[in-house]
């Protein structure tokens, strides 16, 4: 079965057709540094790192490009509000990025780019939209000239009065057209500026993107990703940079995962409903946040909520617990047939990951109804081989099960280890009662025993 994706340039599913099978690339817009990532901004980064290990499953080689946004107008209101220099806040942003996302079990991209690094890049790009007279200059301004490109609104389907509403563009009397927007503006003293052609400035929000993918991955690449709220203006505008200045065809391929909700509502701090990535790893495991948002597929709207992240702590609890059990047999998960056809046919559909996790609880049942270590090897293989693909599974039983939320249990490891031992030689004693008191302490504590044929086991709850 070929890989087949939803492209958003035509609406439909396509068969995916590389420019270059012995290398893909791929570009997703990414963070802007000014603050904590949120749940809304770590759905793209699962949703695509799930994408990028599928391509290097199914291709020699791949090209993965996310940016790092680190100029623009959120991170300058923080510095000024805050008092502290950009550079500062950028620095400590994208490190936390960072940490967050890794806790997720994303993958680091082959190339981050920063936006600041790429000024003269982006200055090149918008002098040939003006030698082509696709942008003009006004009071120290730079705009493209939406009425320029014919084809401007492809992407999102929208009429031009939908689309200055919708990019809620200001109507400053320097444009030519309500529909134009900025690729470069003056700075003033206390604001980021470099040196240009137009005086000290700095880029809009757009043409970072335009520049940074051409840099990395030439003017016409395979896919282009991001979030659903990115397809205008941000993507439209990046489609009309980009083709515009280089004449030529820009991504093949666009993706944008659904919007997040937060129970049924859209997520705001002024709802209380606003939750980082960082407040989510306070309270459960990265490997049960990345399952809960893999449970929706990426296309569509996906509604976070309590009970959905307890379903998916329960799940990683069920495939662990029947990955424990297989502890002593050795596989080779890595193993192209070690990955079950299913799972391998679900992930080419357009990355149907509900689909493929569905087939990991039917795994786990398997391996729980294997009799035979030649069975049982082959399940855990496959469990293992799956978990590589949709990016969980990734740590030994025990340490997934030693895992204590912020302000959890005051019982250490050893403390628990001491406990259980002391209930098994009350056990041994005949002392019922003490045995007893031990196991509501440890479940008080919130760590549950198994007592089986191969003695106790214990995990934290």
């Amino acid at each position: 079965m070929p890989l087949v994706l939803y492209n958003t340039l035509s609406r439909r599913k396509e068969v995916f057709v590389p420019l270059n099978p012995e290398k893909v690339g791929m570009y997703v817009c990414g963070p802007t540094v000014y603050d904590r990532a949120h749940i809304g901004n770590a759905r793209p980064v699962v949703v695509f790192d799930v994408l990028y290990r599928l391509l290097k499953r199914l291709y020699p080689a791949v090209t993965y490009v996310r940016n790092i946004t680190d100029v623009d107008d959120k991170i300058n209101a923080k510095a000024k509000d805050s008092g502290e220099p950009i550079s500062a806040i950028t620095e400590k942003t994208t490190k936390m990025f960072h940490e967050d996302i890794a806790a997720l079990n994303a993958l680091p991209p082959t190339i981050e780019p920063r936006a600041t690094a790429h000024i003269a890049q982006m200055i090149a790009l918008i002098e040939k939209l003006i030698e082509k007279g696709h942008a003009y200059e006004a009071e120290g301004h730079v705009l493209f000239s939406v009425p320029s490109m014919p084809e401007y609104g492809k992407l999102s389907g929208r009429s031009q009065d939908e689309m200055i509403a919708g990019a809620r563009v200001e109507i400053a009397p320097y444009k030519r057209d309500a529909a134009d927007f900025v690729l470069w503006k003056p700075s003033t003293p206390d604001l980021p500026g470099w040196d240009s052609p137009w005086g000290v400035g700095r880029p809009g929000w757009h043409i970072e993107c335009s520049a940074m993918s051409k840099e990395y991955l030439g003017p016409t690449f395979d896919i282009h990703g991001g979030g659903q709220d990115l397809v205008f203006p941000h993507h439209e505008n990046e489609i009309a940079q980009s083709c515009c200045a280089n004449s030529a065809p820009f991504a093949n391929y666009w993706l944008h995962n659904g919007w997040l909700m937060v129970e049924g509502e859209k997520m705001s701090k002024s709802l209380g409903n606003f939750f980082t990535v960082r407040e989510l790893l306070d309270q459960a495991p990265g490997e049960a946040i990345r399952l809960a948002m893999l449970s929706t597929h990426y296309h569509q709207p996906f509604d976070w909520t309590a009970d959905g992240l307890k379903q998916a702590r329960q799940t990683m609890d069920r495939l662990y617990l029947a990955l424990r059990s297989v502890a002593g047999i050795e596989v080779d998960d890595l193993a192209p047939e070690s990955l079950p056809l299913d799972v391998l046919a679900a992930l080419k559909d357009d990355l149907n990951t509900p689909l493929a996790i569905a087939h990991l609880h039917e795994m786990a049942t398997n391996l729980n109804k294997a009799t035979k270590d030649e069975e049982r090897a082959k399940w855990k293989a496959a469990l293992l081989a799956t978990g590589h693909l949709l990016g969980v599974l990734q740590q030994d039983p025990e340490t997934w099960f030693r895992w204590v939320p912020a302000g959890g249990s005051a019982l250490s490891d050893d403390q628990v280890q001491s406990l259980v031992e002391q209930r098994l030689a009350a056990r041994k004693a005949k002392d019922f009662a003490e045995a007893d008191r031990i196991r509501k302490e440890l479940t008080d504590n919130g760590v549950l025993l198994e007592d089986g044929a191969g003695g106790t086991t214990w995990r934290r709850s």
